[in-house]
């Protein structure tokens, strides 16, 4: 045969295709369709034995919008989300679907914009529309922000991972805690000072976890802006989407002038967040990607004012 011949393949149709992999006929069917019919296994009461802390959905992507001080301060995203409940002993599950019930309502309604107060109210309808006297919604997304050259002020756009977790309870109210994870240069000093000439650098992973005072004012704050300048402005020097030669020297003898160990950063860090009035307590970590072992440096400091 011809190379350029075309055999056909005398195809069964798309049915018969089906059952030759396996499909079948649908069998009887006997159980009931509509839902007051339906049997609720997720709303039997009997003694369960245990109260369960958290139960929900995990995982969730979605569409958001995330507003910021910072250029370009407003931006489209996808947010990763976790929605929680208790639930007493005497209930055997939760209602999954009314938490992506109400996620789909509210975005359809006017997006879903991501300011803490838009959160509070979302995780308090979620309380009542499950029932319970608690909700917690947990919400991950990559925050991004232009960065210009030191010195060409040529900008690009660098990013972080910021998170928010709203948590209201009836008697306690509302708790906010916040994270953002962004990158940095570190010098090291040791290495600094022993050497006839250069220092090995290396990038650090900079985490903060804040717990936010109830009075915290997001109008005044942008806490996403004010947690990434604690981290950059105590580094050997920031990461640039963009330099240029000039750029570079200037970044690179930055550096040189500003040595830091993990534990100089979790410090100085941790100075900062601990003069930040709507911070109550905070965790930080500083894990350096060492350029010269095939081993990390890490340190943390967890504090409550």
């Amino acid at each position: 045969m011809n190379d350029n011949e075309f055999n056909p393949i005398n195809l069964p149709s798309k049915i018969d295709r089906h059952k030759l992999f396996g499909s079948v006929n649908p069998g009887p069917k006997s159980k009931p369709t509509e839902k007051n019919e339906m049997a609720d296994l997720q709303n039997t009461k009997k003694d369960f034995m245990f109260d369960i802390d958290a139960v929900g959905i995990t995982n969730v992507k979605h569409p958001i919008t995330v507003v910021s001080n910072i250029a370009p301060t407003e931006q489209s995203t996808i947010g990763e989300f976790t929605f929680t409940s208790s639930i007493h002993k005497e209930h055997k599950g939760t209602n999954m679907s009314r938490f992506t019930e109400q996620l789909t309502e509210v975005y359809n309604e006017n997006g879903f914009t991501i300011r803490i107060e838009n959160l509070k109210n979302f995780v308090l309808n979620l309380a009542k529309r499950l029932e319970q006297k608690d909700a917690s919604m947990t919400l991950k997304f990559p925050w991004f922000y232009e960065r210009k050259g030191p010195y060409s002020k040529l900008s690009g756009m660098n990013h972080a991972e910021a998170s928010i977790t709203v948590t209201f309870k009836e008697r306690q109210g509302f708790k906010l805690e916040v994270g953002l994870e962004g990158k940095v240069t570190t010098l090291c000093p040791c290495s600094k000072e022993i050497s006839e000439y250069s220092a090995h650098n290396q990038r650090g992973v900079v985490k903060v976890n804040a717990e936010l005072t109830e009075d915290f004012d997001e109008q005044e704050t942008d806490w996403k802006e004010a947690l990434l300048e604690a981290m950059e402005s105590n580094a050997s020097a920031r990461l640039h989407p963009v330099l240029k030669r000039p750029d570079e020297k200037i970044v690179t003898e930055l550096a040189y002038e500003n040595p830091r160990f993990v534990e100089d950063m979790v410090r100085l860090v941790a100075a900062d967040l601990y003069e930040m009035d709507f911070v109550s307590k905070f965790s930080v970590t500083c894990q350096n990607e060492e350029s010269i072992h095939l081993h990390d440096a890490i340190a943390t400091i967890n504090f409550e004012k």
